[in-house]
């Protein structure tokens, strides 16, 4: 149990860790757990869009996508050309001595290699999380989302993914709460 009482206080430190592409955006911000929340969320509607995906599967991908960032940080693209973490390490630290840790162990694997629907979808999310962001950031009038919509856009593969941006580029961030709340008649 102590194994995993450690595992629930490493997941907990994502709260704490910004996610550092943000700092190039001028605008908006995130740490891994709330980005790992939203694309488990996104993953959970495409999940009951598409019947035949493993739901549970591609949902604790999602989860748990970015646990080692626990032990390597958060690299953006630009650091990444200059430093590489070592997540295979991270991954087996991680999972040392945990009952299940080789099943988080082949997720993570899973997502890395982004062969199977899951993974693809997986992957999706985790692009659309940030076109959300994006989105939403550029609907309020900050422009730099404006010069990262188009790269963000094409690194989709699967056609649900693409529907969902595709939806998302053509709703305002807040028609959900105009629709619902404001001027309502009672």
């Amino acid at each position: 149990m102590r194994t995993i009482v450690n595992l629930l206080f490493e997941a907990k430190m994502l709260k704490e860790i910004p996610r550092s592409g943000y700092h190039f955006l001028g605008a908006g911000k995130e740490s891994v757990a709330e980005h790992s929340f939203m694309i488990t969320f996104i993953a959970y509607a495409m999940a009951e869009m598409d019947p035949d995906i493993d739901a549970l599967k591609l949902i604790s991908m999602c989860l748990i996508h970015d646990l080692p960032e626990a032990r390597t940080g958060d690299l953006n693209y630009v650091q990444k050309n200059y430093v590489s973490p070592n997540e295979a390490k991270a991954v087996r630290h991680t999972i040392k001595d945990l009952p299940f840790g080789p099943n988080m162990a082949r997720l993570i694997e899973e997502f890395r290699s982004a062969e199977t629907r899951e993974a693809l979808l997986a992957h999706d999310a985790d692009q659309i999380a940030f076109i959300l962001d994006l989105k939403a950031l550029s609907d309020i009038g900050h422009s730099p989302p404006q010069k990262w919509l188009p790269t963000v856009l094409q690194r989709l593969k699967t056609e649900t993914g693409k529907l969902m941006a595709q939806k998302i580029m053509e709703t305002g961030w807040d028609e959900w709460w105009l629709k619902n709340y404001v001027d309502r008649p009672k």
